[in-house]
């Protein structure tokens, strides 16, 4: 046998490892979105570029949300009643592994600096820290009344948490695991996220169909903005600057709000209860679910028309493609 010089098995290797790249990233722009629906514990199968349904798979009891992990390799739909987490391969839709006995978690969040897990528990009224690596369960902090939605500072060293049903938002502080302060907004906090700027927290308010903006280091709120009847999620653009808002009716809508101004300065109809969002990464499009019309949106966002609408399963509540804008 003739041995193979050194240089020519690096040479194969790395050709070896260039198709690979391009199997993943083809199979990454043949397009598969992954909607949840919370009401029957399925997901739908969407192709992008069809906009048809190619598959629905059967995940678990009260999935509510879904997030992709740091790497985007892997989709986790958390599993609130089920007390589980399920992995999906977001290019196949095949579900990846289960981790079990994680309490009642109905929203998720990986910290910034990839060192915290933390899940929600509103059924149960409590905020649970978890390491990333093997999800071992770290703090257990009890939360009044409807932990929601969570958001993080740069810094990675405050998860912030809506209190639904008592009009509040929490600070956990990373570091120490204990909560820090315990702040009122606006009535029916949801959705949170961390302006651009860091300086200041927008939090969605179902019950007063408004924005609020906090400026989280003094816990003071500093100015309302108002969108439309029951404000209820946030999306980033992808541009560093927008915020699509979501505007959780039948007769919908999603505002677009600029946070160098802190002023709305687009909305479109979009029907059914528009919930969680997810923009193309291209900036062309902006897809929701329909919470009460049992479908998912996609919006033209040239035209600000709605351009198709995919139906799938009861009450879709989050949606998620690889071929997504920048998430921060």
């Amino acid at each position: 046998m003739i041995p193979c010089p050194v240089s020519s098995i690096r040479r194969l290797t790395g050709k070896l490892l260039v198709v690979l790249l391009l199997a993943w990233n083809i199979a990454a722009e043949a397009g598969l979105a992954i909607a949840l629906n919370s009401a029957e514990g399925t997901i739908s199968l969407i192709d992008t570029e069809t906009y048809e349904v190619t598959g629905k798979a059967t995940v678990c009891k009260e999935p509510h949300h879904l997030m992709p992990t740091p790497d985007d390799r892997s989709v986790i739909v958390a599993c609130a009643a089920a007390n589980q987490l399920v992995f999906f391969d977001p290019v196949s839709g095949r579900e990846q592994k289960r981790i079990r006995d994680i309490s009642d978690p109905y929203q998720l969040g990986y910290s910034p600096d990839r060192k915290w897990f933390v899940a929600t528990s509103l059924r149960l009224d409590r905020v649970d820290l978890y390491d990333p690596v093997d999800f071992r369960l770290k703090a257990r902090l009890p939360a009044p009344r409807a932990p929601s939605h969570m958001a993080f500072d740069n810094a990675s060293e405050f998860v912030f948490v809506t209190l639904q049903d008592s009009n509040q938002v929490m600070a956990i502080h990373l570091g120490t695991q204990k909560i820090a302060w315990v702040m009122p907004v606006a009535a029916t906090p949801a959705g949170i996220v961390m302006a651009p700027d860091n300086r200041h927290l927008l939090v969605a308010s179902m019950g007063e169909g408004v924005v609020e903006v906090i400026e989280w280091r003094f816990q003071t709120s500093v100015r309302k903005v108002a969108t439309d009847t029951a404000a209820h999620n946030l999306q980033p653009r992808g541009d560093g600057r927008h915020f699509f808002v979501s505007n959780r009716t039948v007769n919908g809508s999603i505002s677009v709000l600029d946070t160098k101004t802190m002023t709305v300065v687009d909305k479109f109809d979009v029907p059914g209860g528009p919930d969680d969002m997810m923009v193309r990464a291209d900036g062309k499009e902006l897809w929701a679910t329909a919470r009460f019309a049992r479908k998912v949106q996609v919006i033209d966002l040239t035209t600000k028309k709605l351009k198709v609408s995919i139906p799938v399963g009861s009450s879709p509540h989050g949606v998620f493609f690889l071929n997504h804008a920048g998430l921060r």
